[in-house]
C-alpha cells in the first residue's frame, strides 16, 4: 500500500517566506536551467523592489515552501497588459514529481484569468526538455525561438518562447 499523496497548497508569497525561498532558489536552478550569473549571486534576498512577495504564488507541502512562480508584466506598456508573463517557475528537488509545478501552473492561469488576462507567455532554455514538456503538456505552445541567445559554459543555448491563450487563439 502506498503512502497518500501529501495535496500541494498555493497561496501568495509572503514576507516570512524569504528565507524558504532564498534556499529554493539556490538548489533549485542549474546552467541548463538558469543563467551562472545569477545561479551564483543568490543570496539570502529573495524579494525585490521590482519582485515583491505578491508577484509570487508558493507552493506549499506540509507546511514547507518547496515551489514559486514569478509572475509579472513581459513589457511595462499599456498595450501588453493582456499578457502575464512567468517570469520565473522553481520546484525543490526533493519536491518534484509530486504535482507542485502543475499546481502553481494552474493557480497562475486562474489569477491571469481574474486580472483580464488573455495570454499567458514565458521562456526557457532549449537546454531544459523538462521544462519544455511541463509546460507543453499544460497546453503552452511554441511561439518562436531565439537561436544561440546565450553563452552558458562554452555551449550556445537558444531561448524558447511558449505561450498559452486563455481565451482562444487570436485572429490572424
Amino acid at each position: 500500500m502506498t503512502a497518500p499523496v501529501t495535496p500541494v497548497e498555493v497561496r501568495v508569497a509572503r514576507a516570512s517566506d524569504e528565507a524558504q525561498l532564498a534556499r529554493l532558489d539556490r538548489i533549485s536552478w542549474s546552467p541548463r536551467s538558469g543563467f551562472p550569473s545569477v545561479i551564483q549571486q543568490a543570496g539570502s534576498v529573495f524579494f525585490l523592489t521590482e519582485s515583491p512577495p505578491q508577484a509570487f504564488l508558493v507552493g506549499v507541502i506540509d507546511g514547507a515552501v518547496v515551489g514559486y512562480i514569478r509572475l509579472g508584466s513581459p513589457l511595462p506598456l499599456p498595450e501588453n497588459a493582456h499578457v502575464v508573463g512567468v517570469l520565473g517557475l522553481a520546484v525543490a528537488p526533493e519536491a518534484r514529481r509530486r504535482g507542485v509545478a502543475t499546481a502553481l501552473l494552474t493557480a497562475a492561469e486562474e489569477r491571469a484569468r481574474a486580472r483580464g488576462g488573455r495570454k499567458l507567455s514565458l521562456r526557457t532554455f532549449s537546454t531544459n526538455p523538462y521544462a519544455i514538456s511541463l509546460y507543453t503538456r499544460f497546453g503552452f505552445q511554441r511561439e518562436g525561438v531565439l537561436r544561440a541567445e546565450f553563452l552558458i559554459e562554452g555551449q550556445y543555448v537558444d531561448d524558447v518562447l511558449l505561450a498559452k491563450y486563455l481565451t482562444g487563439l487570436p485572429p490572424d
